[in-house]
């Protein structure tokens, strides 16, 4: 047998997000904590998302349209952008910036608190600080990212309409209908539902990262770049699952 860091690691997340589910829906709930790290959660990625959310649409209208005026397939421009967000790259870009701003966020708040022997003064004093500090914000992870997710197809759909009128003429409605009339279950459904996976996944390794962080003040900083790394990986192979998946109960 040969001792691997990378399966030690992943083990103990496993035991981690195990001790979640066990200490997670047994009272004392933390409401209160809980609906401020939501706000938190959603109100610090709010610009981050919307921002990237237009960038993402404008961007794949105006490289797509001379590609698609060379075969005369320009009205198929909002299906196709549409299609492309809403399955596939809303999700995945939206991961990727909240993974870069709440996972690094919180795997530093939790190694600051670590390091400076918050927990510990949090244990001595009779509060569970799994409880108040992974839980509510693994929640919060969890609950938020496919709101922000929908927020920034919205917002790259409606750049991709503003993308389509500078070259062009075409209202809403149409554009609307052109993206509505094609979409079905199968697209808009595990698109949003793996984002509850991609959120858990950020929340929780940013967790473990942070409260098992050491070594002062350099352990912060490794706790909050090793999240980030973390989670942004297995965010793309928890969307390769869920693409093999869908793909198996014919879904698409």
């Amino acid at each position: 047998m040969f001792d691997s860091p990378f399966l030690a690691e992943t083990g103990a997340i496993a035991q981690f997000a195990g001790r979640f589910f066990r200490e997670g829906f047994r009272p004392r709930y933390e409401v209160r904590e809980l609906l401020y790290q939501c706000y938190a959660v959603g109100y610090q990625s709010l610009p981050m998302v919307g921002v990237t959310g237009f960038i993402m649409g404008i961007v794949l209208t105006l490289q797509s349209q001379p590609t698609m005026a060379q075969f005369g397939a320009e009205s198929w421009i909002p299906t196709m952008v549409g299609l492309t967000i809403i399955r596939e790259m809303g999700p995945i870009i939206t991961a990727l910036i909240f993974a870069g701003k709440i996972g690094s966020s919180i795997g530093a708040e939790l190694g600051s608190m670590r390091v400076t022997e918050q927990i510990d003064a949090m244990e001595v004093s009779g509060t569970n600080p799994f409880k108040y500090l992974v839980v509510t914000r693994v929640l919060a992870t969890t609950l938020m990212l496919p709101l922000l997710t929908i927020l920034a197809d919205a917002i790259g759909l409606y750049a991709s309409y503003v993308g389509i009128n500078t070259k062009g003429v075409t209202t809403l409605a149409l554009f609307l209908n052109n993206i509505l009339g094609t979409l079905t279950f199968g697209d808009v459904v595990p698109a949003v539902l793996k984002t509850f996976f991609f959120g858990f996944a950020i929340g929780l390794i940013g967790c473990y990262k942070g409260y098992f962080a050491n070594k002062g003040t350099e352990g912060v900083g490794q706790a909050a770049n090793s999240a980030v790394v973390a989670s942004s990986l297995v965010i793309f192979v928890l969307d390769l699952l869920a693409v093999q998946i869908t793909d198996l109960l014919g879904i698409n």
